[in-house]
Formats: structure tokens, sequence, C-alpha cells
């Protein structure tokens, strides 16, 4: 996988889950996730979990600043599923989430992936989340994978 380079600069290239900068930012995903659900309803993959070989994390990098990360979980050979979408805090609605989310569906085609999904929270704080993955074709779908309906949840397909 080489760096693909985006607007400004910005360099999306694979993830090295023990940067510091990289674990703080997933560290404040999952915090910021079990803040916004309820108990049971917190999907996010820690550290552990994204070291599992069907997960590829990427960074999206400007020089020396991570501005935001974005994994891909492959759930069959033509189903992968969005995972850890999350953009640094100085540098939210700059457009990071949607280039990570671009360059997702740009690997996830070149591996030959002919479906995305993602599992999200249903609460407020996820709308501009929800209005993101609109713009790019995703719509709601019922729960896919090992997830169980919840009240919490909400979940998101595409075809690729």
């Amino acid at each position: 996988m080489s760096a693909a380079v985006d607007r400004a600069g910005w360099r999306i290239v694979p993830a090295d889950l023990a940067d510091p900068q990289v674990i703080a930012l997933l560290d404040l995903h999952l915090r910021a996730a079990h803040a916004n659900s309820p108990p049971g309803s917190v999907f996010a993959l820690d550290i552990s979990g994204l070291r599992d070989p069907a997960v590829t994390v990427w960074a999206v990098w400007q020089d020396d600043a991570l501005l935001g990360l974005g994994a891909l979980k492959m759930l069959g050979e033509d189903h992968a599923e969005l995972k850890s979408m999350r953009t640094a805090p100085d540098h939210v609605r700059r457009g990071v989430g949607a280039a990570m989310l671009d360059h997702l569906i740009a690997e996830a085609r070149a591996r030959g992936i002919t479906r995305l999904s993602l599992e999200t929270g249903s609460h407020a704080a996820f709308e501009p989340a929800h209005a993101m993955y609109a713009r790019a074709g995703f719509v709601e779908c019922p729960p896919f994978a090992a997830y169980r309906d919840t009240v919490f949840a909400r979940y998101f397909t595409r075809e690729i």
C-alpha cells in the first residue's frame, strides 16, 4: 500500500498503531464512544481489535500532525466494514473525514470489495457522521455481520 496524497498536502498512509499520536486519537475515539453511547452499545475497536489481521488502519497526516484515522475490517471476500473513523479535534470541519472516507472506498474497490457497511450511534452527536455517509451514498440497512439491533445503533451500507 502506497501513500495517497490528498488535499492540502495531506498524506494518507497505513497507521502505526504504536505511534503516540495514533494511540492518543484512538483513546479519544473510545472515550467519546463511551461518553455518547449507553452501556453495551459501543462497538469501537481498541488497539488489540485494530491489530486483527482482518483490519487495516490508515492515518491522515499533514507534516507531523495527525489529522484523522479510519479502518477497513474485512467481513468476507466482497464485504468490508468501516471502523474507527475519527478526526482529530483541532481538524474537525476541514474535510478530513470525507478524505478518509474517499480513501477507504477507493481501497475497498482496489481489494475487490463490492459492499461497504458500517455501524454508528443514533444520538445527536453522530448526526454529522450520518450526513457524511449519506453524501457518500450510504443508506440505512438492517444489522449485518455479528451486530444485533439495539435501540442506539444505526447501520448503513452501500455497493461500490
